[in-house]
């Protein structure tokens, strides 16, 4: 039976301009991604790991090339378009949380299904939560929690939605080393049982080995 691809990209490309004339932070990638994958988006900083990020999941456009999100093709799309896209298809984790402070930690996980009009979102946030661990933390607010809990709470509401995708952009980047390992293994171990696909971007040689692809940028440009 063949792998369904979820996410396609072809000659993607990003331009900015600079004092010195246009600036290439990307040039003619390809990638094709099957559902329910691991991949691990590797580099040197600079070489346009959270740019290609940003374009995959729709929170930028291109200079040049197309993006597929579970068929969606993003080029025909405008902003609310991709927006809808976004809600329904694809989960954000980032290295510094963006957790909202004035919310508890279980209304932070609904706030997504809040937004999309669901009138289960308390509870189903607070099952995420229990899956995360953090059922006895749900009425506390971002500053009462450590580090490694606020990334759990953005992981539950990342995957509250059931994304066919979730990107995390340096998920570890602001934990220390044992807080980091949970938390991978919490994404891995939410990857299995959900078979939601996983594109992360690290400078943790360890955390891309765990991946079962690797894509390299160098200058913009895939190597391998």
């Amino acid at each position: 039976m063949a792998e369904t691809s979820v996410l396609k990209a072809e000659h993607l490309g990003k331009q900015v301009s600079s004092p010195e004339g246009p600036l290439t932070i990307l040039a003619d990638v390809d990638l094709d991604v099957v559902a329910g994958d691991t991949v691990a988006v590797v580099g040197a900083s600079g070489a346009g790991k959270s740019t290609l990020l940003a374009l995959l999941a729709g929170l930028d456009e291109p200079s040049t090339g197309k993006v597929w999100l579970n068929g969606a093709d993003f080029s025909t799309l405008d902003e609310d378009g991709r927006a809808r896209v976004r809600a329904r298809q694809v989960g954000f984790v980032f290295q510094s949380f963006h957790l909202v402070p004035s919310l508890t930690a279980i209304e932070n996980v609904m706030l997504p299904l809040e937004l999309a009009g669901r009138r289960d979102a308390r509870e189903a946030a607070h099952q995420v939560l229990a899956t995360v661990g953090l059922e006895r933390r749900e009425k506390h607010y971002p500053r009462q929690l450590s580090g490694g809990e606020q990334q759990r709470v953005a992981i539950a509401r990342a995957f509250v939605t059931r994304p066919a995708v979730l990107f995390a952009d340096e998920p570890t980047g602001n934990l220390d080393t044992a807080s980091g390992e949970r938390i991978m293994d919490l994404l891995f171990e939410l990857n299995r049982a959900a078979g939601t696909t996983l594109i992360l971007v690290t400078h943790d040689a360890a955390i891309a080995a765990r991946c079962r692809r690797r894509v390299q940028l160098e200058a913009g440009r895939v190597v391998s």
